[in-house]
């Protein structure tokens, strides 16, 4: 017999459907995506912590889950809504159902529900604050839950997913034979972890650099000790504004004339250490298929995107910081670059997992930026 589900709107709408993963209440911000293919990879990228996720492809958990495709070292998301939740798993490298992976870690999620429907009232509303229940709390209950809980502008969640400690990252004997990594070089690159996808250090180990991982509180005296030819501030979940200290660590690094490359939230700090200002989009950017117009040349990318926050523009100093790229769908700022310093960043994400290739030459310009003589071509890798 199949258990029952209810998910809550702040607006005050109520949804039922059936249960998938965890029996558990979850309270969280909702967004959409429109990908057609990844979910694994979108439900282990630690930037969608603290939110739910619609999934407007209608059928979603056929491929079952894998051990080489995980961005994290579990699913982030706090829910999962799906229009129809596959029975069944047919993939030669699945080794577990979605839906007991889910149950697994603690993650609720419910099918059934009109995706089309929900995704339309994202879309002319913004995004909504959201609960769940899989074990059947009430649905004037999960209101009240969700019209209690704060949300996350000015929130710090990027404690909850960065390493506690440093690391050097070298990937296991398995995935670096999936994805044909070398073995590490010369080079060495400082990652700020804010929530770091895994692929987006399979990228940089491509390169040859060896990669020293740091927690996200770490300071700029801390970086620059470990004396990088480069610094990667990685993605991460939530609001730039509740991150000060590493804005301020965003600041030290820029000014130490060290490379510096940014994605995502680091594209953020990155614009607040130089004393612009970031706010909300209505109802985010999630999808593997954003369009973006590369402004030097006029050549559109197709992009891999996840963030609910952007740069202001107008906000930065147009004698110091160049606009590169430009979304083609609202016009928000998608890249940047410091004129009187080797930094560089992008809102989007260049590593894919999933999604299109378009700027994976992003990961070359950083290492023509580290070591001009022996720059190499890894936008094949992955």
């Amino acid at each position: 017999m199949q258990t029952q589900a209810v998910l809550a709107l702040e607006d005050g709408t109520l949804l039922n459907g059936t249960a998938l993963g965890a029996s558990a209440d979850a309270v969280f911000e909702l967004v959409f995506n429109t990908s057609l293919t990844g979910y694994q990879e979108m439900l282990t990228d630690p930037s969608y912590r603290g939110q739910g996720v619609v999934f407007t492809n209608p059928h979603i958990g056929n491929t079952g889950i894998n051990r080489e495709d995980d961005e994290s070292d579990r699913p982030q998301v706090s829910a999962l809504v799906v229009r129809a939740a596959s029975p069944l798993v047919s993939n030669w490298r699945a080794s577990e159902s979605l839906d007991s992976w889910l149950a697994r870690y603690g993650v609720p999620g419910i099918s059934g529900v009109d995706t089309r429907y929900l995704t339309r009232k994202l879309r002319e509303g913004g995004t909504l604050k959201a609960a769940i229940s899989t074990r059947g709390t009430p649905g004037a209950q999960l209101l009240e839950m969700t019209r209690a809980w704060p949300g996350l502008d000015g929130v710090d969640t990027v404690r909850a997913v960065s390493c506690a400690q440093p690391y050097a990252w070298t990937p296991d004997a398995a995935q670096a034979a999936w994805v044909g990594l070398p073995a590490a070089g010369d080079r060495h690159i400082v990652v700020l972890d804010y929530g770091v996808k895994r692929n987006i250090l399979r990228k940089l180990s491509a390169g040859g650099a060896r990669l020293t991982v740091l927690p996200a509180w770490s300071t700029a005296a801390e970086v620059l000790a470990l004396h990088p030819d480069g610094i990667f501030l990685s993605n991460g979940p939530g609001d730039p504004a509740g991150l000060p200290y590493a804005v301020d660590a965003t600041r030290g690094v820029i000014e130490s004339g060290v490379p510096v490359f940014g994605i995502c939230l680091g594209h953020q700090l990155i614009g607040r250490a130089l004393g612009g200002s970031t706010g909300r989009l209505k109802f985010g950017h999630h999808s593997g298929n954003h369009p973006v117009r590369h402004c030097a040349s006029g050549r559109a990318l197709i992009t891999a995107q996840n963030h609910n926050y952007a740069v202001a523009l107008a906000s930065l100093d147009p004698a110091r910081v160049e606009a590169t790229h430009l979304s083609l769908n609202d016009g928000t700022l998608e890249g940047m670059r410091l004129l009187d310093r080797p930094v560089f960043s992008v809102q989007f994400h260049p590593e894919a997992a999933p999604g299109p290739h378009d700027a994976a030459g992003l990961f070359d310009q950083f290492f023509e930026l580290i070591h001009p003589t022996k720059a190499g071509t890894i936008s094949s890798v992955r």
